[in-house]
């Protein structure tokens, strides 16, 4: 028998400081005691955005301003259930975060978040916070660009590049943690790839809040030859 399929929404809600907020699950609840990143289900009808508002509205008390970011997003299996998550980022708000249902929340460093005891669903979401919004140069300590999906020796995040839908999806399924397109797509085809990629996208030739309303993650700004 299959299992119930649960949509998510949810926020890495991150301070001025750079520190991220967390959220430990009710005694009682699935995984109780464990962190995790606030958010919720996606109601019917929802749209992703809409529903992110709704839940951080509702869960601990901030109201988002601007754009937020797409980052990924991550299918898990539990034993009574399959999750598809839709992570954001979320860096503008009014409000001070608090928990509002009686859970615990606090503020942690990337250092701390890589430590908590977080849902088993949520290390690619810790993974995929180490990357920028634009990508400026082609390695960092945390990731390396290349032309493709083959693990890093030291250990990195694995960003490939791509010109398009069909090496984007080729490299999406060969395991790259993120793409970074070479070349700006007409703006319709864009959201198609996003829509179709689960994990952060980069994109040449826009401005940020431009970017992420057609689903990327990022701005490509490494010169490409």
């Amino acid at each position: 028998m299959s299992l119930p399929e649960i949509k998510v929404v949810a926020a890495a809600v991150i301070d001025t400081q750079g520190r991220v907020l967390i959220a430990q699950r009710l005694a009682g609840s699935h995984m109780a005691g464990a962190w995790e990143f606030p958010g919720g289900k996606l109601e019917n009808g929802e749209e992703p955005r809409e529903a992110l508002a709704r839940e951080l509205r509702e869960e601990i008390g901030i109201n988002i301003v601007g754009a937020p970011r797409p980052l990924i997003r991550i299918e898990h299996s539990y034993p009574s259930k399959h999750v598809h998550l839709d992570i954001w980022v979320v860096r503008q708000y009014q409000g001070e975060p608090q928990g509002l249902e009686g859970q615990a929340v606090r503020w942690c460093t990337q250092a701390e978040l890589e430590r908590v005891e977080l849902l088993p669903a949520d290390a690619p979401i810790v993974a995929a916070l180490r990357l920028p919004e634009r990508l400026e140069v082609r390695a960092t300590q945390d990731y390396a660009l290349g032309a493709s999906a083959e693990p890093d020796p030291q250990g990195r995040l694995r960003g490939v590049l791509c010109t398009g839908l069909s090496d984007a999806m080729a490299a999406s399924d060969a395991g790259a943690n993120f793409l970074v397109l070479t070349r700006e797509l007409p703006h319709e085809e864009l959201r198609a790839l996003c829509e179709l990629i689960p994990i952060p996208v980069y994109t040449p030739g826009l401005a940020l809040e431009d970017a992420w309303g057609y689903g990327a993650t990022g701005i490509n700004d490494v010169l490409i030859t």
